[in-house]
C-alpha cells in the first residue's frame, strides 16, 4: 500500500477524518507507527492497520441515530 494520509484512510474504511482521531485519542483503535519527517509528524498506516479499523468499525459503529454500540 503507497503512503496514505489519515483522512483518505478514514475514507477507505468509510468513516469521517475526525471520527478516526476520536478513536485514535480515546485509544479505541492502536495508532500506528509514526515518523518525524522535516518537524512533522506522520503516521505510517499498514494494510494490517486498515484491516483493524475497518473490524472496529463492523463491531462498535453505526452511522445514524443509536450509532453508539456497547464495547464487550
Amino acid at each position: 500500500m503507497s503512503p496514505l494520509s489519515t483522512k483518505e484512510i478514514a475514507a477507505l474504511v468509510g468513516i469521517h477524518r475526525v471520527t478516526l482521531e476520536e478513536w485514535l485519542r480515546k485509544g479505541k483503535v492502536k495508532s500506528p507507527k509514526k515518523v518525524r519527517i522535516g518537524g512533522q509528524t506522520y503516521r505510517l498506516w499498514t494494510d494490517l492497520d486498515v484491516e483493524r479499523l475497518r473490524t472496529y468499525k463492523e463491531r462498535f459503529y453505526r452511522k445514524g441515530r443509536g450509532r453508539k454500540k456497547t464495547e464487550t
